[in-house]
This record gives C-alpha cells, sequence and structure tokens, in this order.
C-alpha cells in the first residue's frame, strides 16, 4: 500500500524496492522467465500504470524496468481488476472493473515491438483472466461477474465464445494443468466448474462462499467461508471456533476425495512454492503444507479406503500417483478377495484378471477350481493365455475347462487364433484335445504347428483316415516322409495298399513333396533306400511284388535286398502256381532274373532259395556259374538222369578231370544195366589217359552187373599201347645209349688228341682264310677282322653263339626252378602218374649240382681247353637233343 514490491526468499530474508509512488495493486510472476509485472499508481486519481520488470538485470539496486505504459482501456479511466501474462511474453491481458479488456500482443516488455488493444468490453467487471495454450492454439479465457467467455487468439479477428451466463468473484478462478487437460476452472457459491475452450465440463458441488481459488499440482485448492460449524484448525490452537471462520479446502479432482480440510482466520492468500503450499493470514503469519511422500499417503489413504471398502476409489488413487505394477496389483488382489468373499466371483475374477503376471496364478486358481466356477476360471484362463503367461498346465486346464463346458466355439476360437495373439504349449493341447475326443481340433492344431506325428497319430488312430493321412505325409519334406513311411506304412499298406505302394514308389525314385510345382531349375529329387521298405508290405506279396518290380526297372542300382526279395517272391509264385502256361512265365521269370548278374556277391543266398523252392534250372544255373561242376554231376545222380551225368562230363571233363573217374564210380555202383555208360566212361579215361587200369578194374568190381566184356575192349586196347610204348622207349634207350657213347669219344678226342683245322673260308664272309685268322674247336674259321667285327665276346664263336645262349638260359631256367620244393610237392601228390613228375624235375637238373661256366673274367683274351671243352660238350649236347 506504499508502492512498494517485497522479496521473501527461502531464507525468509525479507527485502523490498520501491515501485510505485503511492500503491502497488496487482503483481504477476511468470513461471519460466525472470519477468514480474506490476499495476501500480504513481498519481492520485484513477491512472494505473504497467510495468514490466527484469530481476535479473539492476537498475540502481533496483530490479530494471523494461515498459512502462498507462492501463487505460482507449479514454475511459477505470480501475484494473484483474492481470494475467502468456508465458510466451508475447500476450497480456489486463482486466478492468468497466468489463473491458486489453490486450497486449508482441514482446511485452518493449514498447516498439509489442501492439496494444481491447479485445473485450462489457458492462460487468471482469474478475479472471487466464492463457491456455494447446500446441499452436492459444486461447484466453475471460470470466466477470456474470458470464464466462473464451477467445482465439492464434486465429485473425479473435473469435469469441461465450461458455456460460454465470460467473465468479475476484481470485475465484484458475487454470489446471495437464492432468486435468487445462480447463477453466470457475468457482461460484453453489458449485466449482471446469471448462473447455469451445464448451463446459464436468460440474462439482462444493458448498460455500468461495473467496480464492488455486491449482497446484494436480490439487484444487478453495478458501471458502463456511456458515456451519467447523472442525478445530490445526494452526489456530484449541479455542472454540465461530461460524464465520475461513474454510481451507484441498480437492483431488481425479479420485474426487478431500485431500486436506481445515479452519484458518483471515487469509489473505494460499501460495505455491519451493515445493509447498503457504497460507497467508491476516495477523501477519504464514503457514506451510508439506505434502506427505506419495508412500506414505497411499498407505494411510488405502488403509482408510479398504476399510470401508472402497477399493475403486484406492485403485484410482493409486493409478493418479503412479505406483508401481506391483502395489497396483495387490489392490487389485484384495479387491478380488473382497468380492470373492462376498459371492460376487464375475466381479472377484475381473479383478483378478488385472492382477496377472504379477499374482501367481495357482492363487486365482485354486480358490475357483475348490468353487467350481469354471466359467469364471475359463475367463482367467483365457487372459492368461492372451498375455503369453501361460503354461503347460494353464493350457490343458483352459481346454478341460471348455470341454467341460462343450463349448465348442470357444474351443475353436481358441485354437484357430494366431501364433502372435495367443501363446500356449500346442502338444499338450493337442494331447489335451485328443483325449477329450475333439479329434478335429486336435488335428488342426497338428497341421497348422507342423506337429507331424501328432497328426498322422490321430488320422490313422482316432479318426481312421487312411487316405488324408498318405496325403499328408506325401506333402511332407523327405526326411519326414521317410520317417512315417516306416512307421505307419504297415497301417497304410493294409488299409489302402494301391495308394501306399504307389508313394512308397515315389519316395524311392524321385521324391518331391505335393506342391513343389517348379520344374526348371530345381535340384533333383531325394530317393530313399528302398530296401528299407520291404517290411512295410509284410501280408501284401502282389504289392509288394509290383513294389520290387517297379524299382528294378527304374533303378537298375538297387539294393541287394530288393533283387533278393523279389526272386524269393518269384520263386514262391512259381512253386504254388498250378496253371501250367502261368506257370512257365513265372518259370522264365525267375530264371531271367537270376541270369540279371545281380546275384554273384550273394551266390550262396540265391542257392538256397533256388534249393529251397526246388527251383532245377536255377540250381543247375548258379552251380554253372560258380564252376561246381560235381555238384552239376551229383545233382543229376541225385535225380538218376544217366545221359545228363555223361553230358556234364563231356562238357566239363577238361576242366575236371575227375568227373569222369566220379561217373565211373557212380555207374559202377548202380544195380541197373549199365554196360553203355560204362563203355562210354571207360572210352574218355582211355583217350585222356585218366587212372591206370588196375584201378579202372577195382572201382568196375563194384558192380555185380558189369561182366569181364565191358572191361575187355578197354584193357585190350590199354595193353596194346602199353606194348607199343615199350617198343618206343626201348628204342630211344638204345639212341640215347649210342648217342651218349658217340659224345664220350669226342671228348676223349678232344683231350689227348690235336685238334687239325682244315677250314679254307672265313665262316662270316666265305673268302679264302688270309692270316692273321680265328679258329675254334667248334671247326669253324674267321679272318681276324671279320671276328672282331662280328663277335660280341672274344672267347665265344659267332655262329654257334645263339645256340649255346639258347641252352645256357634253359639251365638257367632250370637252376631257378629246381629248388621249388613246395611246387614240386604239391604236384606230386596231385598228378595220377608221379613217376612222370619225378622224371620231369629229375630231367630239369633239380637233383643235379651243375657248376656251369659260361663266361671268362675280363682281361683274358685266351681260352683253357677245359673251358673249351666243356663249351665243346654244351653244343653236342645241345645238337643231339
Amino acid at each position: 500500500m506504499e508502492g512498494q514490491i517485497w522479496f521473501l526468499p527461502r531464507s525468509l530474508q525479507l527485502s523490498s524496492f520501491q515501485a510505485y509512488k503511492l500503491r502497488v495493486t496487482h503483481l504477476y510472476q511468470l513461471k519460466q522467465h525472470s519477468i514480474l509485472v506490476s499495476v501500480g499508481e504513481d498519481e492520485e486519481g484513477i491512472n494505473p500504470l504497467v510495468k514490466v520488470w527484469n530481476l535479473e538485470k539492476r537498475d540502481g539496486g533496483n530490479p530494471l524496468c523494461t515498459r512502462i505504459f498507462p492501463a487505460i482501456p482507449g479514454n475511459k479511466p477505470t480501475v484494473v481488476s484483474c492481470l494475467t501474462v502468456h508465458e510466451n511474453l508475447n500476450f497480456m491481458a489486463i482486466g478492468f472493473a468497466d468489463g473491458s479488456v486489453v490486450l497486449t500482443k508482441g514482446d511485452i516488455t518493449r514498447d516498439r515491438h509489442s501492439k496494444t488493444q481491447i479485445l473485450h468490453e462489457g458492462s460487468y467487471p471482469v474478475t479472471g483472466l487466464a492463457f491456455r495454450q494447446s500446441g499452436k492454439t492459444t486461447h484466453l479465457f475471460v470470466v466477470t461477474t456474470e458470464n464466462i467467455q473464451s477467445y482465439m487468439l492464434s486465429v485473425k479477428d479473435y473469435p469469441r465464445l461465450e461458455l456460460d451466463t454465470h460467473g465468479c468473484g475476484l481470485r475465484c478462478s484458475s487454470l489446471s494443468d495437464p492432468s486435468q487437460d487445462l480447463q477453466f476452472i470457475v468457482a461460484g457459491n453453489e458449485c466449482v466448474y471446469l471448462y473447455q475452450p469451445d464448451e463446459r465440463g464436468p460440474c462439482f458441488a462444493f458448498e460455500g462462499q468461495k473467496l480464492i481459488v488455486h491449482w497446484y499440482r494436480g490439487y484444487l485448492v478453495i478458501v471458502s467461508k463456511d456458515r456451519k460449524t467447523s472442525p478445530k484448525s490445526e494452526f489456530a490452537g484449541n479455542e472454540a471456533q465461530n461460524s464465520d471462520k475461513q474454510v481451507l479446502n484441498i480437492y483431488d479432482l481425479c479420485n474426487k476425495f478431500i485431500a486436506y480440510s481445515s479452519i484458518f482466520d483471515d487469509i489473505v492468500d494460499v501460495l505455491a512454492e519451493w515445493g509447498s503450499l503457504y497460507v497467508l493470514t491476516r495477523d501477519g503469519k504464514i503457514h506451510v503444507l508439506q505434502e506427505k511422500d506419495t508412500q506414505t499417503k497411499l498407505e494411510a489413504r488405502k488403509s482408510m479406503l479398504f476399510r470401508k471398502n472402497l477399493f475403486e476409489m484406492a485403485i484410482n488413487l493409486a493409478k493418479s500417483h503412479h505406483l508401481d505394477s506391483d502395489g497396483l496389483s495387490e489392490i487389485f488382489r484384495q479387491y478380488g478377495d473382497h468380492l470373492y468373499n462376498k459371492g460376487n466371483h464375475d466381479g472377484a475374477i475381473q479383478q483378478y484378471i488385472r492382477t496377472i503376471g504379477k499374482l501367481e496364478p495357482s492363487y486365482v486358481i485354486r480358490k475357483f477350481l475348490d468353487a467350481q466356477r469354471i466359467h469364471n476360471l475359463t475367463a482367467y484362463l483365457q487372459t492368461l493365455h492372451l498375455q503369453s503367461l501361460a503354461n503347460a498346465d494353464h493350457t490343458t486346464l483352459l481346454l478341460n475347462c471348455y470341454t467341460k463346458l462343450k463349448d465348442s466355439s470357444k474351443l475353436e476360437e481358441f485354437v484357430k487364433t494366431s501364433e502372435s495373439e495367443v501363446r500356449f504349449d500346442v502338444e499338450t493341447a493337442i494331447k489335451v484335445l485328443r483325449q477329450a475326443g475333439y479329434y478335429s481340433h486336435a488335428v488342426y492344431l497338428a497341421e497348422k504347428h507342423a506337429h507331424h506325428e501328432w497328426y498322422l497319430k490321430i488320422q490313422l488312430e482316432d479318426i481312421k483316415n487312411y487316405q488324408e493321412a498318405l496325403r499328408y505325409i506325401g506333402k511332407l519334406p523327405f526326411d519326414q516322409a521317410e520317417s512315417n513311411m516306416k512307421r505307419y506304412g504297415k497301417i497304410l499298406m493294409h488299409h489302402v495298399p494301391n495308394e501306399t505302394t504307389e508313394l512308397l514308389k515315389v519316395l524311392c525314385t524321385d521324391y518331391r513333396p505335393l506342391g513343389d510345382n517348379e520344374v526348371h531349375g530345381m535340384p533333383e529329387g531325394k530317393k530313399a533306400n528302398s530296401e528299407e521298405f520291404i517290411p512295410v508290405f509284410a501280408n501284401n506279396s502282389r504289392e509288394l511284388k509290383a513294389f520290387l518290380e517297379h524299382m528294378t526297372e527304374v533303378q537298375a542300382d538297387s539294393p541287394q535286398g530288393v533283387y533278393d526279395t523279389l526272386l524269393e517272391l518269384r520263386l514262391q509264385n512259381w512253386a504254388h502256381e498250378q496253371d501250367e502256361q502261368i506257370k512257365e512265365k513265372l518259370h522264365d521269370e525267375a530264371l531271367t532274373l537270376l541270369k540279371s548278374g545281380r546275384f554273384k556277391t550273394v551266390f550262396d543266398k540265391a542257392l538256397v532259395l533256388c534249393q529251397m523252392h526246388n527251383f532245377k534250372d536255377g540250381v543247375l544255373y548258379l552251380y554253372e556259374q560258380g564252376k561246381l561242376f560235381q555238384q552239376i554231376m551229383h545233382y543229376h545222380m541225385q535225380n538218376e538222369q544217366y545221359k545228363k551225368v555223361i553230358e556234364v562230363c563231356e562238357l566239363y571233363g577238361d576242366q575236371e578231370a575227375c568227373l569222369w573217374e566220379q561217373a565211373l564210380g557212380y555207374f559202377a555202383r548202380k544195380e541197373e544195366d549199365c554196360k553203355e555208360y560204362i563203355a562210354a566212361v571207360l572210352k574218355h579215361i582211355e583217350n585222356k589217359n585218366l587212372m591206370p587200369p588196375l584201378l579202372v578194374v577195382q572201382t568196375l568190381a563194384h558192380n555185380s552187373t558189369a561182366t569181364l566184356s565191358v572191361i575187355k575192349d578197354y584193357l585190350v586196347s590199354k595193353l596194346q599201347k602199353q606194348s607199343r610204348q615199350i617198343e618206343q622207349d626201348e628204342q630211344r634207350i638204345q639212341k640215347y645209349r649210342e648217342e651218349t657213347t658217340r659224345i664220350r669219344q669226342e671228348i676223349e678226342e678232344l683231350k689227348t688228341s690235336p685238334k687239325i683245322f682244315q677250314k679254307t673260308k672265313c665262316s662270316i664272309c666265305t673268302s679264302a682264310l688270309e692270316l692273321p685268322s680265328v679258329h675254334f674247336l667248334c671247326g669253324h674259321s674267321f679272318h681276324q677282322h671279320c671276328f672282331e667285327s662280328y663277335s660280341e665276346s672274344d672267347s665265344e664263336c659267332p655262329t654257334c653263339m645263339p645256340e649255346n645262349r639258347k641252352v645256357t638260359d634253359m639251365i638257367r631256367a632250370q637252376e631257378q626252378k629246381r629248388d621249388l620244393h613246395d611246387q614240386f610237392q604239391h604236384q606230386l601228390k596231385c598228378s595220377n602218374d608221379g613217376f612222370s613228375v619225378v622224371a620231369d624235375y629229375f630231367g630239369r637238373g633239380v637233383f643235379n649240382k651243375l657248376t656251369l661256366i659260361t663266361d671268362l673274367p675280363s682281361g683274358k683274351a685266351a681260352t683253357t681247353i677245359e673251358a673249351s671243352l666243356q663249351r665243346e660238350l654244351l653244343i653236342h649236347t645241345k645238337r643231339s637233343t
């Protein structure tokens, strides 16, 4: 009232400066800037001045006044009733008692950059102003004693909208914060109204004459007169309170409760600073209201609300104070327990659903299982799955609930939801659905999530839809198709043999899953081992034969087991066939398969199969391929086919001479008249000289029907041959004796008598001999120059050398072989004529110790007499032979 502006810092050290000469009537401190706007008087009369102070700058120790201008609308002197400034420093509005509003647009701190104009004119005093900024839109609320209006300042011409036809007194309006959507609050004596720029909002019935209205941190602060009995003040002692005291109420509009209420004496104003509320009373005292911390408030209020079972209010309170999810979950749980105990199961489950993610699901599940409230439990489990917090047991329980309720639509909806919406243990769901008999749902899940084994198991074991199962296998990748055909092939073969066989043919040749339509550029299909699928065809020999024949046709390199099984099938069919024509055809097919060359590595197995089925031609063919000639002959002997025995001997006797001997023994043991066959055998034995006559006689002695006439011709012929052989041997012996005597005489002459060289011509060029000449004991003579030209060695005759070389090479070969003792013993044992073997080795010199000197040491040109004699001996020996 003396023109001073006072500053009260947190330290409560008062300071002031002289702002006006007479008095200060209005102050407005911006929140985001150190700018203070004041309205006051420097002269008596109605001439208010507006001053803008920059508190950061000083002018002689006082804040710098950056702007002064008179606050009169036009030329009409009137009193300023209210003042407000926009935080962006571009707008300032001044309200007057005559109902006018002056708007300053531009930089309010400078005269040059701003423009002042009359925004509003009326007949009722302006009691409140407030700027509202929403995005780029600026509104100005104007409240008088009789109405409320809003101006849009961001649009040219500032369009006006009247919001209501009643107003309020001075200091009874305020602008809320964003928690209440920046609504304009107007407090009447009966109600408190909230306004948007274009409409009226909610209304709260707060009785009493309103004196002051403020908005602080989400709270509505109202000072009013209460004509009723009021509670005791916390600050005024224990004195009795009269009915004219002022009541300070702090309302939480969001949660709709009174956060604080108290009685004061003559409140001047309520100020918000430093995180607290300060109440200034007329007696010069300041009372501070400090807000309790969030947790303390919540605990106190919750306990009070819980006692009154006001859980909804407790929840709203917790949310408005941003209580964490754990705290909220605990409120929901207690609320759910309360409703459950009252028997309101539907309401309880809704609260329990809100605890999902924090409260252990078993807590809720046990309650509703005990209460047998399946539909409530189902709702809880559904939400649990929607939030992807369910485990396998929860899935099992939910599906069992669906099946108990027989709610097929819900069940189908759950099964067919996408994986992004609901996550659950698919395998568990399939098991439960299958157990409950919902096969179609189980099959859908198995196919959708590629649980191939479950799909096939249900189709084959429960639904018995074999065709569909077979089609499904045909769509699988190769590895899975192969494994499932091995597992379920027997069942499928039993019920749909033809289709199963066709799929197996494809699987074992060139498999591509159904639906792959690409042909060009597609890699070659995979193929399974056809042998591994043979057990699938148990009791389906017709299909097995078709499968095996297909494999041998399209895949020549099929496993050996395919050919073995096919041979066995053909032999079985041949053995059991009654129609002769068909039997002949089957006979040819089996024999053709045997001759395909696929049984060389399993010769014994093929032979056993043929013998088991008494397949004669096959047995004989295999014997022949295996060179088992004796077995062939024994086979004919067992069947007493005498002509066949002779044919075998004729065919294979050259390869295995003992066949004739065995044939002779076979016929000799027969009691029938076999003279014809014995004669044929004896003829071959005689021609080939296979047996000694004595052995032949002994062999035939076993046959009681054979007479001497059978063997007479053989014996006579044999004796005649031996006689001729003896004569030839005696002549040869005589010849060798004479030759030996002659050679010995030559040797003796060479040793004792001189050798006269009478050759007159060179043995090489046939010209007359001239000295110097070279003579050899063999009788050949040479010119020295001819000898040197043609001779390879100084000690050998060029003419005789080739023959001598042959002899020496033969001797060396005999020397190399003469120590082959094992070979000699083997031949001696195996030969029918051991004497001829011994004579052969004796002739090779195996039993002689012969030292042969063929070459002299180098450097010796002359030959000794002994060496010459030895050479002569060799030459004569070679010539005689």
